[in-house]
């Protein structure tokens, strides 16, 4: 390694770490979302979490490897609903992918498996119903992206949960 490699190095090492998130919105014929419950926090989310960057992967085949993981269903996510930067406190920030799941069948629903290391159920929830279920950002990100489902339109792309003029 040259001097000039080592140096910028360094300088990679040294520059502020983001994290990213990805996540899978699914719906069943009735229009329901499909929400899970986490063992390890407070309210229901979406399946989806963490992208393991330092492995190469990127937020697509995150938001399939965790939906594979928690859920049990293998599907490739569809196009990007949003997008929402997430600002740190005390933690690096985040950006949240939200990808379209699709709809459902009766067949699909019956084959999730949940992770039980990291889930304590799933359930389908009215759109109407997700204040009551989802906390937080996520509860805006994922109106945005039930927006841009409606609308046929391109990702939400979001800050802190609120739309970017």
């Amino acid at each position: 390694m040259t001097t000039h490699d080592a140096d910028y190095a360094a300088y990679i090492a040294g520059l502020p770490r983001v994290l990213a998130g990805a996540a899978t919105l699914f719906r069943d014929v009735e229009g329901r979302i499909l929400l899970v419950e986490p063992n390890y926090r407070e309210g229901w989310a979406l399946p989806g979490g963490t992208v393991e960057s330092e492995t190469g992967e990127g937020p697509r085949q995150g938001a399939r490897r965790e939906t594979a993981e928690e859920i049990g269903l293998d599907v490739a996510p569809g196009r990007l609903l949003a997008v929402d930067w997430v600002r740190g406190v005390g933690r690096p920030p985040i950006v949240a992918y939200v990808y379209d799941g699709g709809v459902l069948t009766a067949a699909r629903l019956a084959a999730i498996r949940l992770q039980e290391e990291e889930l304590l159920s799933w359930k389908l929830v009215e759109p109407a119903d997700l204040d009551g279920f989802l906390l937080g950002t996520l509860r805006h990100r994922v109106r945005a992206a039930l927006a841009v489902l409606a609308s046929g339109g391109g990702p939400a792309e979001l800050e802190d949960g609120e739309p970017v003029a």
